[in-house]
């Protein structure tokens, strides 16, 4: 993991309901091995946000989008 993931690995896993950190945690790790490996695309992004927000407590949800849609913006089409 690089120093971004891990600041958005920690990030992610503090908003997170206590009874689905293991899944966001394999979630976050299988989706920085497929970026390190250079084929993480637009269409994973679209496929890891939706079932990461599921994970997350509802009140952190809002705060936890924005910074999502921003990272996937910067991933090559």
């Amino acid at each position: 993991m690089n120093q971004g993931q891990e600041k958005f690995y920690e990030f992610i896993l503090e908003r997170v309901q206590e009874d689905k950190v293991e899944e966001a945690r394999l979630l976050l790790e299988e989706n920085f091995k497929k970026q390190s490996q250079g084929d993480f695309t637009q269409e994973d992004a679209l496929k890891f946000i939706p079932k990461m927000i599921s994970y997350l407590k509802p009140e952190m949800v809002e705060e936890v989008q924005g910074i999502m849609k921003q990272f996937a913006a910067n991933i090559p089409h």
